[in-house]
């Protein structure tokens, strides 16, 4: 449920004039382009003007992600290939070159917080995944298991702005209650790439021993050359904020500056960074709960993204059906994501989808934990299927954090802190997949259960902190709506953080 603030309660609490060093680059642009809201006519479309983000901004962050997951799900797919034989891994060599990726991850987020504020968004992130199609490519070079970590690590490091810079960029174009959806649409890529991933890993164990290349070696070339390509295009069309975007005139971008203003979260401000704002950032209980909740969910990420193929294949299958019957676990992932985040877009209750989504892949951790090795191979794949639900719960997570956050670079720290949230649990659940367990890995099973059990309850417990302080600012006792209210512009963009500004109300 979400929360609904009167107007004339707003403009008692109005703040006074918001400190210079926090103004949003939104409020200088509006000042000095006030004259063309009268002379454009047509610009308040603002369903015509989604639209276009839509298709210039949001399809460009789907395969941004599409890609970022590949990169992930061909390592999967390239253990049931040639690649540990011909790379002479031994115990527990391919957990750790997979955890390495994560660690850097998790290291590199500490100065994209500073990053992510200062520098052009798009254009870093262009730049960032320019750098890594590199890395992917190289895999074509490995020869030892020193190559593997050196490139996963490097791989870690520049795919680690990816998230956090998707977050902050979709975030900027749409209210609050619209961001649920277009999360969800960029996130659904995760999907396209474990169907794409299938096909591609499919198409490259074709590739005959006689080749100059192996197969997972051409494979890793190939992708890294598109994802080289996507980054430079990138960093050409993509926008780094509205109020740069070369697909709206000045009308337009004034159009959709006034439609987002009542978020209370700002666009963008790059001449200052504020480490006060990360010390509240560090205080604030939403951050660690929302970390939490990532963290738990992706544990789950050993299965979907490093383990998955090798499951399937210990279930009695060939490498080449392992991943073919892989695919439609991403068609369980672009569905779940979807369904997720439209109902949170026209039905609110993020806690409640997020539960009810996480049920399945409940269910299909117990199935893969407790039943059988012997059992049907067909309720075991059932479990891998169900598994993916969980994939559809992390965009609201993500979303559901960013809308609630204000203040440009508590903002980024935000952002930086789920991506490492996402990096610990995908840390530690590759971790739970013992050599001395194969092929069963039941440690790991059962971790999903609990992890994603516990997960649900950390959910309900944000629920009633939301609850409590949106009623202790209300002065009263809740009422429903969407908490959006119209607010004066520079209010709006003051750069205020969701502590300091006192009208700004928790949405769940």
């Amino acid at each position: 449920m979400e929360q609904k603030v009167d107007k004339s309660a707003t403009a008692v609490r109005d703040v006074e004039e918001p400190p210079s060093n926090t103004i949003d680059d939104a409020l200088v642009y509006i000042q000095a382009h006030r004259e063309d809201e009268q002379t454009q006519e047509g610009a308040s479309d603002i369903r015509r003007l989604k639209r276009k983000v839509d298709i210039y901004v949001i399809s460009f962050l789907m395969l941004c992600y599409m890609l970022n997951f590949l990169d992930k799900v061909l390592l999967n797919y390239a253990q049931v290939m040639s690649l540990p034989a011909d790379l002479h891994l031994q115990g527990n060599d391919f957990s750790n070159a997979a955890s390495a990726f994560f660690i850097a991850d998790l290291v590199a987020v500490v100065p994209n917080i500073y990053l992510l504020q200062r520098l052009p968004t798009a254009r870093y992130l262009g730049t960032s995944l320019a750098l890594w199609g590199i890395c992917t490519a190289c895999h074509a070079a490995l020869q030892n298991y020193g190559g593997l970590l050196t490139v996963r690590i490097l791989s870690g490091a520049f795919e680690s702005v990816v998230p956090s810079a998707l977050m902050l960029i979709s975030s900027q174009w749409y209210t609050r209650r619209e961001q649920a959806a277009r999360f969800a649409w960029w996130y659904s890529g995760m999907g396209i790439g474990q169907i794409l991933g299938g096909l591609i890993s499919f198409a490259f164990q074709h590739v005959p021993p006689s080749a100059a290349l192996s197969g997972w070696r051409t494979m890793f070339l190939v992708l890294g050359l598109c994802t080289l390509l996507i980054g430079l295009l990138v960093i050409a069309f993509v926008p780094n904020t509205p109020m740069d975007a070369h697909f709206l005139t000045s009308g337009e971008k004034l159009a959709l500056l006034r439609h987002v203003q009542k978020n209370q979260t700002g666009i963008s401000e790059k001449r200052n960074f504020h480490p006060a704002q990360i010390l509240e950032a560090l205080r604030d209980f939403q951050v660690w709960a929302v970390f939490a909740i990532v963290v738990l969910q992706s544990v789950g990420g050993g299965v979907i993204t490093t383990y998955s193929a090798l499951l399937i294949r210990n279930f009695g299958f060939s490498s080449r059906e392992a991943a073919l019957l892989n695919m439609p676990a991403g068609v369980i992932n672009i569905l779940s994501s979807l369904i997720c985040g439209l109902a949170s877009r026209y039905l609110s209750h993020r806690w409640l989808f997020t539960t009810l989504l996480t049920l399945p892949s409940i269910l299909g951790a117990s199935l893969l934990a407790f039943l059988p090795s012997t059992s049907s191979r067909a309720a075991l794949l059932a479990g891998i299927y169900l598994v993916n639900f969980i994939t559809g719960v992390q965009p609201v997570d993500f979303q559901w954090l960013m809308c609630n956050t204000a203040g440009h670079t508590k903002r980024a720290f935000a952002s930086a802190a789920l991506n490492a949230a996402f990096a610990v649990g995908n840390i530690v659940g590759p971790q739970t997949f013992r050599e001395s367990e194969r092929p069963v890995f039941r440690t790991a099973k059962v971790a999903l259960v609990c992890c994603w059990c516990v997960s649900v309850g950390v959910a309900w417990v944000l629920v009633g902190y939301y609850v409590v302080v949106n009623r202790r600012r209300d002065g009263k006792g809740g009422s429903d709506g969407d908490g959006e209210v119209e607010v004066e512009e520079r209010k709006a963009f003051a750069g205020l953080t969701d502590k300091q500004n006192l009208s700004f109300r928790y949405q769940y």
